[in-house]
């Protein structure tokens, strides 16, 4: 969901903005990282969209701890 929802506001926000970028990506060495910073971007993008058209967003610093929780496991490390 987060997926879709962020390539569509890359849709919106400009399309030959991305065609110009993909043509500059595809002379990189470095596609793989390249390729999951860009997943992981349009992710954000997702969330944040979907944060602007929810009814009720969860407070900004909730969720960064809440990462943090997830990323540092349940040990707390």
């Amino acid at each position: 969901m987060l997926l879709v929802a962020g390539i569509a506001d890359m849709a919106v926000s400009g399309l030959s903005t991305v065609v110009g970028g993909l043509r500059g990506l595809m002379r990189r060495a470095d596609m793989a990282e390249l390729a999951a910073e860009g997943q992981q971007e349009i992710k954000a993008r997702g969330r944040l969209a979907l944060d602007r058209f929810t009814a009720s967003s969860p407070a900004h610093l909730e969720v960064l701890a809440q990462q943090v929780k997830a990323h540092r496991g349940p040990a707390g490390v």
